[in-house]
C-alpha cells in the first residue's frame, strides 16, 4: 500500500493533488479484498489496534510531510502538521474499517471520498478554495 501511495504522490501535478489523490486511493484500497482482509478485518483481530501498527507510523510521517509542504507552499492554513496527520489518518482508517465491513462497500467508499473532499477543502486557504474569489 505504501509503495502504491508513494507513486500516486510522485505522479501528481502538484502537492495538493498528490495529497488528495493519495488519500482517495487509501480509501479506495478498502475495496480490495486482500487489503480488506489483512488491514481492516482480520489484521485488527490478530494484531490489535491498527493505530499502533508500525506501518501506521509510516503513514503518519508521509501525511505530516505532505501537510508541511502544503503549509510551506501556502496552500493550506498554518496548522500543526503532526496533529493534522493524526486526524487525517484516523479519519481514513475509520472510514476504511467502515467500508470493509459494509454491506455495500462501493457505496460506502464513494460516501467516504465525498466526505473526505469536503473535509480536506476546509484546510485550504480561502484564496485557494474553488468556490471563493
Amino acid at each position: 500500500m505504501v509503495d502504491r501511495l508513494a507513486t500516486i504522490i510522485e505522479e501528481a501535478p502538484n502537492t495538493w493533488d498528490g495529497f488528495i489523490n493519495e488519500n482517495i486511493a487509501y480509501i479506495n484500497m478498502a475495496l480490495e479484498p486482500e487489503i480488506q482482509r489483512i488491514m481492516f478485518l482480520e489484521g485488527p483481530a490478530v494484531l490489535g489496534d491498527p493505530s499502533q501498527w508500525p506501518s501506521q507510523n509510516s503513514c503518519i510521517r508521509s501525511t505530516q510531510r505532505s501537510v508541511q509542504k502544503l503549509i510551506e507552499e501556502e496552500v493550506v492554513y498554518p496548522i500543526d502538521p503532526l496533529a493534522a496527520a493524526h486526524l487525517i489518518n484516523g479519519a481514513l482508517r475509520g472510514a476504511s474499517l467502515w467500508i470493509a465491513s459494509s454491506d455495500d462497500p462501493q457505496a460506502a467508499s464513494q460516501k467516504a471520498v465525498d466526505c473526505f473532499l469536503a473535509l480536506a477543502s476546509g484546510l485550504l486557504r480561502k484564496r485557494d478554495r474553488p468556490d471563493e474569489p
